[in-house]
């Protein structure tokens, strides 16, 4: 029987799109829903492209029900994956899926992480900072906003007048690179 991932995202999906692609004619392995937390992101018309069902809890619902821990546990899922997922994740769906829910970082943590440290923000702050490089962290989910135990970096030069901009391109090329791959490494370990 495939192992069954849900990937959750709050905007584009590009990720999702891309982990869904590369899962697509894997034996073992397979997308078998998406989840937004909002209703007009873009995901939801990626999930109908690729025929992969893609629900919506509003964050009320997602806080504070057991709703999408149930749909969760009723469709089978393995692992949890948060590509571009702006929620924290409750204490009931952690308690549900014990080191099974991992999410992708576009910094090197333990810099560039936490509460309100998510796609540009992050990347203006690495530039303001004089960084010489930055990357992508895959890391476990716990209570607490990108402090789970790392799984995965991956890293790319800065170089003198790089914008904000030119780090976010290098770190989605090492997010679609690699978080595919370690997704992977995760569920056949």
């Amino acid at each position: 029987m495939k192992k069954r991932i849900a990937v959750l995202a709050s905007g584009s999906g590009s990720n999702a799109e891309n982990i869904a692609n590369y899962f697509s004619n894997h034996e073992l392995i397979e997308v078998s829903l998406f989840i937004s937390n909002k209703k007009d992101a873009f995901i939801h018309r990626r999930a109908e492209k690729l025929n992969i069902p893609c629900y919506y809890f509003p964050t009320k619902q997602f806080n504070e029900t057991d709703d999408v821990s149930g749909l969760l546990k009723k469709e089978r899922i393995d692992l949890i994956v948060l590509a571009g997922f702006l929620l924290k994740i409750p204490e009931n769906m952690l308690r549900a899926f014990p080191d099974a829910i991992i999410n992708i970082h576009p910094a090197l943590l333990p810099k560039f992480g936490g509460k309100g440290m998510y796609g540009d923000h992050v990347h203006r702050a690495v530039v303001a900072a004089g960084e010489e490089q930055s990357g992508i962290t895959v890391h476990y989910v716990n209570e607490n906003y990108d402090e789970g135990k790392i799984i995965f970096q991956a890293t790319c030069e800065i170089l003198p007048g790089d914008t904000p901009e030119d780090v976010a391109r290098k770190v989605h090329a090492l997010e679609y690179k690699h978080f595919p791959c370690v997704i992977e490494k995760v569920l056949n370990a």
